[in-house]
């Protein structure tokens, strides 16, 4: 059976290619009720559209490009899914036939799937594409809640006497760690926190506090590894450089010397670890493919014979300078960043850089319905947290909220978070202490109850991106739990609290994707038992504050690879589900027992 476009219809691609084997006919045994027969769940009024929709995702119209979580979602396992859907596209194909349905009146999935999530998706990969590292991120972060008029605090500084109701602020930590939040304009001292977290960082080949090396006539860079990368992802790659640069100066005013911090992105594959060629490897060498972190990773950047002539440069710019630092850095590497800043060799006093992948992300597959990027994990979360706030501080509904809305971008989360800057750190704790204590009626005074009282009236999502599941290795996944591409935001549980989520914060975030003005598709993961389990930010920040936590992702293939791929939908899926928890969050906890 057939379902195509009536013939006044420009287009020639069907609205719905089904093979007559899928259908049973009213002559054959089948489980399925018959039209005459009264469904076991009937379907909604008006969604002949819809089921339109689910036939071209369960049967591969060539025109696929809708996500499972759209369609068929009163039902739940995909047997009865399938077996429902087949008797109300029977139903919509005997409309077609008497012609009380138009098929011109069927819209395109493809246009609307481009309509619906492309433009969200394409700022997301210019700003993945800008933020090549954490310290990159939070500059990019700050330019932009600058342009949205954000006022930036000096983390220094008291807050008292700055902050308003009604406000927007930010500030950094480190330069990779982010802090932006707003007031609502009736909120009053001891009311609660909204909080989306976040990391800013990514694995990645970290340049060694002593770059300069040299093997077989090549110029080498001596890296790191940070976190816990797919290191063989890394081979034959275009790499770039980005981080922060420490800059010698004299301040123009006080005439006296200071050091400046730049964070600098070198968009030039200078760099790139090369595989070894078939011809010299052993039949086990090919099997294996073993990476030695130390031995196989170290990048080639030059031949020693070409920029032996930069050696005399940098002794010159140098002088008689004797800093051990710098005599044990890449020349090369040297001129290469103080040409990018506009300095001398000389005025450069240290550096935390490291590599990156120069290709742009992209959007891919047949439909474009994917997102091709490094780092993906977990800065397209950074991107949907820092979108969500810069529009709910433009909105009419921050003259109603009470609460603080805020984002937590926290770096190191990929080595355990225990760091100055990490989760593991009192920054969050010290936000929610400073920002009560500014806003409140002696913004010099903190009163301990007045703390207690906006913990637990506080919630955070702690997002982090999720685990599809991979076709070619499904098994991998618990068979209830397998969360798909473009299907949905994920909430993660874990039992022996590798995840922050309950019951009750689990309940949370699925009422709240039901009570969004745009209703979000949700998908639950849970571990296989006899498999290890990650962690996140969600069970520090909890322990760390007190503070009610579930755990949440947007489902991607190859994480921690040099590449990453998620569906484009689930970006809006988020984006979607943050505005929700902004805008109904405290409606919702004021209904909720306890």
């Amino acid at each position: 059976i057939t379902i195509t476009q009536s013939s006044s219809s420009q287009s020639n691609a069907p609205y719905i290619v089904m093979s007559s084997s899928n259908l049973p006919t009213k002559t054959e045994s089948s489980p399925m009720k018959t039209e005459e027969q009264p469904s076991a769940k009937k379907p909604r009024k008006d969604d002949d559209e819809r089921v339109a929709h689910a036939a071209r995702f369960l049967y591969k119209s060539p025109i696929l490009s809708v996500p499972q979580a759209m369609i068929c979602n009163d039902f739940t396992d995909a047997e009865s899914k399938d077996r429902a859907l087949q008797q109300r596209v029977r139903r919509l194909h005997s409309k077609l036939d008497k012609g009380i349905v138009n098929a011109d009146t069927l819209v395109d999935v493809g246009k609307e799937y481009e309509d619906s999530y492309t433009p969200f998706a394409n700022k997301a990969r210019d700003f993945l594409t800008r933020s090549t590292d954490q310290f990159v991120c939070v500059k990019v972060c700050g330019e932009k809640l600058d342009e949205a008029g954000f006022v930036r605090l000096s983390k220094r500084e008291a807050f008292g006497g700055k902050l308003v109701p009604g406000g927007s602020y930010y500030y950094t930590i480190n330069h990779s760690t982010l802090v932006a939040f707003t007031v609502g304009a009736k909120f009053k001292s001891g009311n609660g926190f909204k909080i989306i977290g976040g990391h800013t960082d990514s694995p990645r080949l970290m340049v060694k506090p002593l770059s300069k090396r040299t093997a077989s006539g090549c110029v080498q860079l001596g890296v790191e590894c940070y976190g816990g990368g797919l290191w063989y992802t890394w081979f034959d790659r275009d790499l770039g450089i980005s981080g922060r640069v420490l800059v010698r100066t004299i301040d123009e005013v006080t005439q006296k010397e200071k050091i400046e911090q730049h964070i600098i992105s070198i968009h030039k594959p200078i760099a790139r670890v090369s595989s070894l060629c078939i011809h010299l490897e052993s039949a086990e060498e090919r099997k294996a493919f073993k990476v030695n972190r130390e031995d196989h990773l170290s990048p080639i950047i030059g031949t020693q014979k070409l920029l032996e002539s930069a050696v005399g440069l940098q002794l010159n710019q140098f002088g008689e300078d004797d800093d051990a630092w710098k005599q044990g850095q890449e020349p090369a590497l040297m001129s290469l960043i103080a040409s990018k800043l506009g300095i001398e060799t000389k005025q450069i006093c240290s550096f935390e850089l490291g590599l990156f992948d120069c290709q742009p992300a992209s959007l891919g597959g047949m439909k474009d319905e994917f997102l091709y990027s490094a780092r993906l994990d977990n800065l397209a979360t950074v991107h949907c947290a820092l979108e969500t706030i810069m529009d709910y501080s433009a909105s009419e509904d921050l003259a109603n909220d009470d609460m603080i809305s805020l984002i937590a971008c926290f770096d190191h989360e990929e080595i355990g978070s225990n760091s100055t800057q990490g989760a593991g750190s009192p920054v969050m704790s010290e936000a929610v202490e400073r920002i009560t204590a500014a806003l409140s009626e002696n913004s010099h005074s903190r009163d301990p109850e007045t703390h207690a009282s906006a913990i637990r009236k506080s919630f955070i999502f702690s997002v982090d991106q999720a685990h599809a599941v991979h076709p070619n290795y499904s098994g991998k996944h618990e068979k209830n739990h397998g969360p798909k591409m473009n299907a949905g935001v994920v909430i993660k549980t874990n039992q022996n609290q590798r995840y922050a989520t309950n019951g009750v914060t689990g309940f949370f975030a699925r009422e709240l994707a039901r009570r969004g003005d745009v209703k979000v598709p949700m998908q639950e993961f849970v571990v296989r038992s006899d498999c290890g389990c990650g962690s996140t930010i969600g069970p520090i920040l909890s322990a760390n504050t007190g503070i009610r936590t579930v755990d949440l992702g947007m489902p991607q293939l190859s994480m921690h690879s040099c590449r990453e791929v998620m569906g484009i939908a689930d970006l809006t899926h988020g984006l979607n589900l943050f505005k929700a928890f902004f805008k109904h969050f405290n409606e919702l906890d004021n209904c909720m027992e306890g």
